[in-house]
């Protein structure tokens, strides 16, 4: 029987056990709650913390950012994604992306690059370059795609190219960015 605090004892010796009984046992019910309580917002701070300042603070932070001249004159801040690992993920998860900021995807050798939207939260705007940084093809306002598995629809040019721009999603136009156009930036090392 598990012994009762100081003060309860001498009620139980009085004929008012019962009263100092249920109120031990509402007492536990309510500690037992608030710890709960207690332990879930801490967990759920932890999460937070991990959401707000885990993965997406590490790529900000192991992000280097290169200016991108667009013919409308506005310059783009990308992201550049230049390894194999960085190009996998791409702006997969991003919950959104500043309209002048995108993604630029930097290739070793020439190809007809294939890209999807899995797992890619906002619309983007997906833009092709040659060598020479000229447009070679765009996919406008690609939508995400929601399924599970992997068929979502793939996007890719015609011809060969060095490097893939994304950009929020319905932009392009707005910044004169056709096929032909020449974008101005620094090639990466």
């Amino acid at each position: 029987m598990a012994q009762q605090p100081a003060g309860l004892q001498g009620a139980a010796r009085h004929g008012t056990a019962g009263t100092a009984d249920s109120l031990t046992r509402c007492d536990a019910a309510r500690y037992d709650a608030a710890m709960r309580m207690i332990l879930l917002a801490g967990l759920a701070g932890l999460f937070l913390q991990g959401a707000a300042f885990g993965e997406p603070a590490r790529r900000i932070a192991d992000s280097r950012l290169i200016p991108i001249q667009t013919p409308s004159g506005v310059t783009i801040q990308a992201e550049i994604a230049d390894t194999p690992q960085k190009r996998a993920t791409g702006l997969m998860y991003r919950e959104q992306l500043k309209k002048d900021h995108g993604m630029l995807f930097v290739f070793s050798e020439p190809q007809a690059w294939t890209f999807w939207m899995k797992n890619t939260k906002i619309p983007l705007d997906l833009i092709w370059l040659d060598g020479k940084k000229r447009v070679i093809y765009i996919e406008r306002n690609v939508p995400i795609c929601t399924r599970t598995d992997d068929s979502c629809p793939q996007y890719r040019p015609n011809d060969d190219a060095m490097f893939v721009l994304e950009i929020a999603g319905g932009t392009v136009d707005g910044y004169k960015i056709e096929k032909g156009s020449k974008l101005q930036f620094a090639v990466p090392n």
